[in-house]
C-alpha cells in the first residue's frame, strides 16, 4: 500500500497513472464519494503491492534499508541501481511489502438506548473481518453486584461468522456517568463482589464471551489497592471458568501521576493480574476542550514509554480513536461542545468550504480550520492514513500486542486497508 498526499492540480487520473493503478481501484479502496474533486492535503492509499519511496537529502540505501526492514544490497538489487552509487534526491525506490507482525485487534461498539440502529450493526459486520475482539460496550454494574445488559442484537453472531470473539466490557456507569461511589462499593463489598462474579460468568457462558475486560474510571484515589485485590479476586475466579481478563487503563506517564482519572490505575498491578490492558491513548483533543489533536502522537508515545516500564510490551494493545472533532472557535471552557465527525465526514466538510488540509508533525494528525455560513471559526483535527500509519509503526517498532479502538460507527476506510496491510490479525474465534 502507498499512502499519497494530494498535491495542488494533482487529479486522481493524475495520480492513477503515477502509481500504474486505475481511478475506482483508488475510488473503491478510499471510499470516496467526490472522486472528481479532491481536496488540497488529503490522504489517499493506493492499493499497489509495496509502496514507493522518494529520496530525500542526506538518504542512503543502508539508512533507508534501515528504515523499511530490507537490506541495502536488496534494495539495489531491485531498483537496479547501483550498491555504491550516489542517490539523486527525489529517486523514486521500489519498497517491496515487508513481513506482516502478528497482532490481536479490538474494537468497541457502543449502542445507545434499547435498540442497536442497523447503521451500527453494518459498521460491526464491516469491521468484524479485521477484529479479533468485538466489545459491545458496556455492561453496567448496579449496587447490588448485577448486570444490566446493552442491547447485543447480532453482535454474537456478526462475532462468530468472523471467526472473532465477544469481550465482555463491564463498567462501573452509573446513569449515564462513571461512578466513584459505585466503583467503590464494588471494590469494598465482599457480598457485591461475589454477586457480580457470578453474574459476569453466567452471562459470558450464556452469550458466548471469552473476555471480560473491566473498564473501571474515577475510582476514588483510596481505592487503588482495593481494585488491585479485586482484580486477583476476579483472575482466580475467570481462570478456573476458561475466560481471559483484561482492563482499560487511563493514560498515565508515570506512578506518581495525580488526578481523579489516574490515581487508582496501577499500571504494574494490572500489567502482573490481567492478560492485556487497553491503553486509553485518545482525548487529548475532546468534545469539552480546546482544539487539538485527539491522539497526538507525542502524548501516546509517551504513555506507552511509561507503560513499558511497568509491563511486557506484549500485553499492551494501543488504544485509537476512529473519529475527530469539529470545534467552534474561540473555545470557551463550559461554552460549546465540539461535534465527533468521520475522518470521511472530515474531508468533505474541508471540500464544501474549499480549505487545504494541513498536517501537524509533531502531533502526527491532519487538521484545518475553515469560516461557517454564520461567519464563525472552526477548526477540525481528524485522522487519516497517516496518522494511523504512524500508530501502527510505532506497534512494530515497539513490539505491542495490538490494537483497540474506540469506537464503530464512524467511516474511516483507510484504517482498515492499513490494519490489514500491515498486520495479520490473529483470530481467537479460528
Amino acid at each position: 500500500m502507498q499512502i499519497h498526499v494530494v498535491s495542488s492540480g494533482e487529479s486522481l487520473f493524475s495520480i492513477a497513472n503515477l502509481y500504474g493503478t486505475s481511478t475506482d481501484a483508488i475510488t473503491d479502496a478510499n471510499e470516496l464519494d467526490a472522486p472528481g474533486n479532491l481536496v488540497v492535503g488529503q490522504s489517499l492509499v493506493i492499493p499497489i503491492v509495496g509502496e514507493f519511496y522518494y529520496v530525500q537529502p542526506g538518504d542512503s540505501l543502508y539508512a533507508i534499508g534501515q528504515r523499511f526492514g530490507i537490506s541495502y544490497q536488496e534494495l539495489a538489487q531491485i531498483n537496479n541501481i547501483p550498491v555504491e552509487g550516489a542517490l539523486s534526491v527525489g529517486l523514486r525506490l521500489y519498497i517491496p511489502p515487508r513481513p506482516k507482525q502478528e497482532i490481536i485487534s479490538n474494537a468497541y461498539v457502543e449502542p445507545t438506548g434499547d435498540s442497536v440502529p442497523q447503521t451500527l450493526e453494518n459498521s460491526a459486520r464491516k469491521a468484524a473481518p479485521f477484529l479479533s475482539y468485538l466489545a459491545p460496550f458496556s455492561y453496567e454494574i448496579n449496587r447490588d453486584g448485577t448486570l444490566k445488559a446493552p442491547p447485543l442484537n447480532n453482535f454474537a453472531e456478526i462475532a462468530s461468522s468472523n471467526n472473532a470473539s465477544l469481550m465482555l466490557v463491564v463498567t462501573n456507569l452509573e446513569e449515564g456517568e462513571f461512578s466513584a461511589e459505585l466503583g467503590h462499593i464494588i471494590l469494598t463489598v465482599q457480598s457485591v463482589q461475589n454477586t457480580l462474579l457470578d453474574n459476569i460468568v453466567n452471562t459470558a457462558h450464556q452469550v458466548g464471551f471469552t473476555d471480560v475486560h473491566f473498564d473501571f474510571e474515577f475510582l476514588p484515589p483510596e481505592d487503588r489497592e482495593a481494585y488491585n485485590t479485586f482484580l486477583r479476586k476476579a483472575k482466580e475466579r475467570l481462570s478456573q471458568e476458561g475466560l481471559l481478563m483484561s482492563t482499560a487503563l487511563a493514560p498515565k506517564v508515570s506512578a506518581e501521576q495525580e488526578g481523579e482519572w489516574y490515581e487508582a490505575h496501577d499500571y504494574g498491578a494490572h500489567g502482573d493480574i490481567v492478560d492485556f490492558v487497553v491503553l486509553m491513548t485518545y482525548e487529548w483533543g475532546y468534545s469539552g476542550g480546546p482544539a487539538m489533536a485527539v491522539s497526538p502522537i507525542d502524548q501516546v508515545r509517551r504513555v506507552v514509554d511509561y507503560a513499558l516500564t511497568e509491563m511486557p510490551a506484549d500485553k499492551i494493545l494501543l488504544g485509537q480513536n476512529l473519529y475527530g472533532y469539529d470545534w467552534t472557535l474561540p473555545y470557551e471552557p463550559g461554552g460549546e461542545y465540539a461535534r465527533a465527525i468521520s475522518p470521511q465526514q472530515a474531508i468533505a466538510l474541508a471540500r464544501e468550504n474549499n480549505v487545504p488540509i494541513e498536517y501537524d508533525q509533531t502531533a502526527q494528525a491532519p487538521f484545518f480550520t475553515y469560516t461557517d455560513a454564520e461567519g464563525s471559526e472552526h477548526e477540525v483535527w481528524f485522522e487519516d492514513a497517516r496518522s494511523i500509519q504512524a500508530k501502527f509503526d510505532m506497534i512494530k517498532e515497539l513490539g505491542l500486542r495490538g490494537i483497540s479502538y474506540w469506537k464503530l460507527g464512524l467511516a474511516f476506510p483507510q484504517n482498515w486497508l492499513l490494519l490489514r496491510d500491515n498486520f495479520t490479525v490473529t483470530k481467537p474465534g479460528s
